[in-house]
């Protein structure tokens, strides 16, 4: 087993387990029909996955951020890894995959924010339980773990395990969506799906806040200790102890929302390791992906701490906290 990675008191450790890939985004006017073919406004490759740029984000906030994942062996491979290196993210645990391509996520965001993603796993796909095992004191070292679905579910079930094992908070952001997700994997500290998301691991549909109620209930059933549901502009909803809570989301210039779901997610961690309640802790990743939001690209777009800070000082000057 690799040895803890040292970490200075009073910071937290943040763990994450996921992929990393690169991305080629084109932006366009708006996503193609089926079979309709656009003409791309411009054209961006930037490292991503959404594993790394969790553990960017992390970092970002002022974390100690720590990556466990594959890359191939390619430039392409070097170039990630240097650039999680470049992002302060310790890479001690990210291993090359000899024969294999690194991860490629092919990205397609229309000018007003939305956008499509075709994920090619390469090096991601042998991300396995034998990692997991090798990175175990690593793991129990964290003081919360993020782990993500574009990875093999075997692999994040043995994350699971580890943190249970170990009593180490982990947050799960079931992404992408996942239809034939074990039950058992749903019986963790936090997860946080967007609405399309929730709906597949529910099956209740989910267009304004009071929808999510049901779909949060189920998830409690299913055994989540915070379920969370994020609806981007319409601000993210959570059950804690008997109640539903809405915080609203902050207004920004929506430009690529890529990564938006990744920083909400690190933040979250980061918010909950430091002790700030629930309720102040979603208000904080709500901020961290609203700027995501607001920013073109995935690890660029993550937030720094200080960026944070003050758009939720902006919103509190605006308008009373949430509830």
């Amino acid at each position: 087993m690799n040895k803890p990675n040292p970490k200075p008191v009073g910071i937290p450790q943040i763990v994450v387990v996921g992929s990393i890939n690169m991305d080629l985004l084109a932006v366009v006017h708006r996503l193609p029909r089926p079979g309709e073919t656009v003409v791309s406004l411009g054209f961006e490759e930037n490292p991503g996955g959404k594993g790394a740029n969790q553990a960017v984000a992390a970092a970002r906030l002022g974390a100690t951020s720590v990556m466990i994942g594959r890359v191939g062996d390619d430039a392409i491979g070097q170039q990630l890894r240097r650039s999680l290196r470049e992002s302060q993210v310790s890479v001690s645990n990210v291993r090359t995959t000899r024969g294999k391509s690194s991860g490629v996520a092919l990205i397609t965001v229309a000018n007003f924010g939305e956008n499509t993603i075709v994920v090619v796993p390469g090096a991601n796909g042998a991300l396995s339980p034998t990692d997991v095992a090798a990175a175990e004191a690593t793991l129990q070292s964290a003081d919360a773990i993020l782990v993500q679905l574009e990875i093999p579910l075997e692999t994040v079930a043995a994350v699971i395990d580890v943190a249970r094992r170990h009593d180490v908070r982990l947050i799960l952001d079931p992404a992408p969506a996942c239809d034939d997700l074990p039950h058992d994997m749903l019986k963790v500290d936090v997860v946080c799906p967007n609405a399309v998301e929730a709906q597949q691991l529910t099956g209740v549909a989910i267009n304004k806040p009071a929808d999510a109620e049901p779909a949060l209930k189920q998830l409690l059933r299913r055994g989540v200790r915070l379920p969370i549901i994020t609806l981007g502009a319409q601000g993210a909803i959570f059950a804690d102890e008997g109640e539903i809570h809405h915080v609203k989301s902050f207004p920004v210039d929506a430009v690529d929302a890529t990564a938006a779901g990744d920083s909400f997610a690190a933040a979250l961690a980061v918010a909950l390791v430091e002790g700030q309640g629930n309720l102040a802790a979603v208000r904080f990743a709500s901020a961290a992906g609203a700027i995501a939001a607001s920013r073109s690209g995935a690890q660029r777009s993550m937030p720094t701490r200080e960026d944070v800070d003050s758009l939720i000082m902006e919103g509190n000057r605006r308008s009373p906290a949430d509830g």
